[in-house]
């Protein structure tokens, strides 16, 4: 399975969430990236699963989910096959 980012920590300071991605510690304001997270308490907040191939986190208590591309702003765009004439 392709790894698609390393992340080897999470936890939560105030309405922040810091992962470390890639080794490089990300901060991202709770209240700006999901709602659930933001009214959700301790335990659930606390309770994740990184998804084993780094795609992104999952909530199971909250039923959340956030991907680590999106935290970081990356876009996938789609391949466009090109018809030759």
């Amino acid at each position: 399975m392709k790894k698609h980012h390393q992340v080897t920590g999470l936890h939560f300071e105030g309405d922040f969430m810091i992962l470390t991605i890639d080794g490089q510690k990300k901060k991202f304001k709770v209240s700006e990236i999901s709602p659930a997270l933001h009214n959700a308490s301790e335990q659930e907040k606390n309770t994740f699963e990184i998804s084993p191939s780094g795609y992104g986190i999952h909530w199971p208590l909250l039923d959340e989910d956030l991907s680590i591309d999106g935290l970081l702003g990356i876009v996938h765009m789609p391949e466009r096959k090109i018809k030759s004439a």
